[in-house]
């Protein structure tokens, strides 16, 4: 008995130490044109758009890595809108090339869709049902219970609904991000969901020069 008591004690340590290290796991979602034009907005320092583009992995594992708890993010969805090839052939190509270029990372997934042109070219082309997706996939996500916590990075208060149905229905943990400077989204008469405050150094590591890649 002398002898096997160590190796019990040592199969139980790594037990608890393997549940005790266990990181949670993060679904984080890009609203992607307010993520990079917020951003650029404040950081941008007079670049093209196109010259600083954020890349989702490195935003969604510096949230990941600013929370109490280890965490991992485990899936990264990124949403945002196409240009039509047929009326913006170079956006589109860039567009294409970035989603490409991001989706190598497996835990990325790309959502998009076609811009509208609605009295084009006197209207720049706006991006159309790109809220809703979003909104859709938090929810769904939240009913599959698969994570430990969703975090969507974006300040368009239109997705705030979705937030509050997830937390009311007590479908998951919610937690938001945003760039330092701009109001995160917030339950009414409450200071919900934490949020993830990225700055000016947080830019600077994620951002990528787009320029040439076509």
């Amino acid at each position: 008995m002398g002898v096997l008591l160590p190796a019990v004690l040592r199969d139980w340590r790594g037990f608890f130490c393997h549940n005790r290290v266990m990181p949670e796991r993060l679904a984080v979602f890009l609203d992607f044109q307010n993520v990079h034009l917020t951003g650029h907005g404040v950081y941008g320092d007079g670049l093209e758009p196109y010259r600083c583009v954020p890349h989702p992995s490195r935003i969604a594992d510096i949230i990941a890595g600013r929370r109490r708890r280890s965490s991992e993010a485990v899936q990264i969805r990124v949403y945002r809108g196409r240009p039509d090839p047929n009326h913006q052939p170079v956006p589109a190509a860039a567009n294409d090339a970035q989603a490409s270029h991001w989706c190598r990372d497996p835990r990325v997934r790309v959502i998009r869709r076609q811009l509208s042109y609605r009295n084009w070219p006197n209207v720049p082309a706006q991006e159309k049902g790109i809220d809703v997706a979003l909104a859709v996939d938090v929810i769904h996500l939240a009913y599959r219970r698969e994570h430990d916590a969703l975090v969507l990075f974006s300040s368009d208060t239109d997705l705030l609904p979705a937030l509050e149905m997830v937390r009311n229905v007590g479908l998951g943990h919610i937690e938001v991000a945003c760039w330092s400077g701009f109001k995160p989204l917030r339950f009414p008469t409450s200071n919900l969901p934490w949020c993830h405050f990225l700055n000016r150094q947080d830019w600077l590591k994620t951002i990528e020069d787009c320029k040439g890649r076509i």
